[in-house]
């Protein structure tokens, strides 16, 4: 058995009880990052085998995958969130599927959810892009083809790229186009910050350091596209 277990983006409080409870009976961790799952593993004092888990490597994930096809019941994590959701992990689910291997998704934490509730800027349809291609054209592209949707844009983005990003976003679809900029979910600093394009690039060019993994938001969203009517047909 395979399991996804979400771990908290931030706050150590937000892993669930039924998270804890697999790691507990599971017979092994595998982790992105072995590190960061032993500090999250020991404060909750859980003691079990960690192994890395490289998604860039198919020999790791070969090696995972013989261990679940021995029997073993494995819990997946990566650092922190939902593992698979621009993080590794879909490979070895999609090889476990592929296998016949049972595999149980654990609902939990994730930045996307958390950042899109706090956000207020939509309660329906939005797209989520997770990170970028590095180079500027094809990020370019992504963010036009995205923004015709007239849906919300979910954008993750380090401390060190996220001024040039918002450059982009501005210069690809305009100064003023609205975002909000999401920071430091679920810790003592969150903080949310709602401007322009290219004002929020300006306004963090000028801090001496940029700290904490960004959630952008970009509002695509057209009211006028709304599909709820008004008229008396029976809903199902």
């Amino acid at each position: 058995m395979l399991y996804i277990v979400p771990t908290p983006i931030g706050n150590l409080q937000d892993i669930t009880l039924r998270a804890l409870e697999t790691l507990k009976s599971a017979d092994a961790v595998l982790c992105e990052d072995t590190r960061r799952t032993q500090i999250l593993l020991t404060h909750f004092g859980i003691s079990k085998p960690t192994y890395r888990y490289n998604e860039n490597d198919e020999r790791s994930v070969e090696r995972c995958l013989e261990a679940l096809k021995s029997g073993k019941h494995c819990a997946l994590v990566s650092d922190c969130g939902t593992p698979c959701i621009s993080d590794p992990g879909w490979k070895l689910v999609r090889a476990a599927r592929a296998a016949g291997i049972a595999i149980t998704s654990l609902p939990g934490p994730s930045a996307v959810a958390c950042a899109l509730a706090g956000a207020g800027l939509t309660g329906g349809s939005f797209t989520f892009l997770g990170f970028l291609p590095r180079k500027a054209g094809k990020a370019a592209k992504l963010l036009t083809a995205a923004a015709q949707l007239k849906h919300p844009i979910v954008i993750y983005e380090s401390p060190y790229r996220v001024v040039k990003m918002l450059e982009l976003i501005a210069k690809t679809l305009g100064e003023q186009t609205p975002v909000v900029a999401a920071r430091e979910l679920s810790k003592v600093y969150e903080e949310y910050a709602q401007a322009s394009a290219a004002e929020l690039a300006t306004q963090l060019s000028k801090k001496n350091k940029v700290q904490g993994e960004f959630v952008l938001i970009v509002d695509c969203f057209d009211s006028s596209s709304s599909t709820e009517t008004t008229d008396d047909s029976t809903d199902f």
